[in-house]
């Protein structure tokens, strides 16, 4: 029977979730604080953890971070609110295999539970994050075509590609799309994290170590460059790389060649390097954070990955896709979006860019039962946000009618009284000076 650590600070929603899985064949140990839940992880072995984002004495991010940095991590979903959505796609690149978003699906909950544990965490931990993702999607907006282009030119070459674009924006796709477009395409494709690397063993999750190199090694190592040799690393999150770190990489990246932790051998390695960050490089190297020749090395190329509020055009383009995949994936037949869903996904901003999407329509999917997905099965939050938009966009509607119905009743106003501005200010009902400061106002003289 697996065991799960449900860290939940809500006692009532806690115990919710707590007889439903315990139903559905698990055990479960429910806690209420950061505290209590990182005491008993010490002692005890879990095979996953579900945690609110928001404890009393902490957040759920703390728990992943300590999940990291064990020998063998323990998968992590975390729950959020919806206005975290950011911080949900943060904890996705910091290593959580998923998040939720309250009010919970109870059948959301358990396919995400029973997915996540059919992965063998063991092996996903002492192999290098290998990226077998969804097919690449060409979007058919100008910015694509553009972003396609840059690809198509970059990819022949061993130039080093900086990736830049905010979390979610499918950075991860654009890496995998050079790599298979490159002399260097039969050779692997290994992805790092480089967020959720310790500063403590950094050095040797990406160069290796020997046995006895520090307390707790107890074999040799491969590290992930060595590991990539002959084919293409990512270095995601690069801007996260403690400054000892980035001295190590822009030796490698000079010399071609790496040194395992305690060791004095020279390993000679022939890889491609694309890295990727939503962070200010450059900001970061002002400040003295980031190596500048670290910067210039990495950055003989760059692409910007566009979020997706600024590329209308693809948007249904990823959606169906999506939806095809969660169709597959689910046993559903759902066909299409209602008209109301694709003008709603129009008008949200998308904070999670590509990532909430998927959830949003796989979640959708699940819990739809007509031929089209609905408004209705939508997440409420999704929807209360894009009300208040439309409700503050029809306020501003409003004022601008009525500043222009103002400003022409004056206009008329002041031509009929040929300009006599005490006369137009009694007839317009306010004093002289309110009319001086509204004809300023509205540029009349």
């Amino acid at each position: 029977m697996s065991k799960i650590l449900l860290v939940e600070d809500d006692i009532s929603y806690s115990r919710i979730i707590k007889i439903f899985l315990e139903k559905n064949g698990f055990q479960v140990f429910a806690s209420e604080k950061l505290s209590d839940s990182l005491t008993y992880l010490k002692s005890n072995a879990v095979n996953l953890i579900i945690t609110d984002f928001r404890l009393p004495d902490g957040t759920g991010l703390e728990i992943l971070n300590f999940s990291n940095n064990i020998p063998i991590p323990i998968p992590v979903i975390l729950i959020t609110n919806y206005s975290d959505i950011r911080i949900a796609v943060k904890a996705m690149k910091m290593g959580a295999v998923e998040y939720i978003t309250k009010p919970i699906n109870p059948d959301e909950l358990l396919l995400t539970v029973k997915e996540t544990l059919s992965f063998d965490t063991k092996i996903k931990k002492e192999k290098p994050t290998q990226i077998l993702t969804d097919d690449y999607i060409i979007g058919k907006s100008d910015a694509s075509l553009k972003l396609e282009e840059y690809i198509s030119l970059v990819a022949p070459t061993d130039l080093s590609v900086l990736i830049l674009g905010e979390t979610g924006t499918g950075k991860e796709f654009i890496s995998k799309r050079i790599h298979t477009n490159s002399k260097r395409k039969s050779g692997p494709f290994v992805a790092v994290d480089c967020g959720a690397l310790s500063k403590e063993l950094a050095g040797s999750e990406l160069f290796g170590h020997v046995k006895g190199a520090f307390t707790g090694a107890t074999d040799t190592r491969t590290g992930y460059f060595e590991t990539a040799n002959g084919g293409t690393i990512l270095l995601d999150e690069v801007g996260n790389l403690s400054y000892d770190v980035q001295i190590k990489l822009l030796r490698a990246l000079q010399e071609r060649i790496i040194r395992k932790t305690g060791s004095n051998q020279e390993i000679p390695i022939d890889i491609r390097i694309i890295a990727a960050t939503n962070d200010d490089l450059l900001q970061q190297v002002k400040e003295g954070a980031f190596r500048e020749d670290l910067y210039h090395r990495l950055n003989e190329f760059s692409i910007t990955a566009l979020p997706l509020r600024e590329r209308g055009e693809d948007l249904m383009v990823f959606a169906h896709n999506f939806l095809n995949q969660s169709n597959i994936k689910l046993g559903k037949t759902i066909r299409e979006f209602s008209q109301e869903v694709e003008d709603i996904f129009q008008k949200y901003p998308w904070p999670g860019n590509l990532r909430e999407l998927k959830n949003i329509i796989r979640r959708s999917v699940l819990l739809s039962q007509k031929e089209a997905i609905e408004a209705t099965v939508l997440p409420e939050d999704l929807l209360k946000e894009i009300k208040d938009d439309l409700i503050n966009e029809d306020e501003r509607e409003i004022k601008n009618a009525l500043k222009k119905h103002e400003k022409e009743l004056i206009i008329k106003t002041l031509e009929n009284v040929k300009y006599n501005k005490s006369k137009a200010a009694k007839l317009l009902g306010m004093d002289r000076k309110t009319l001086y400061n509204k004809m300023e106002k509205y540029e009349l003289k």
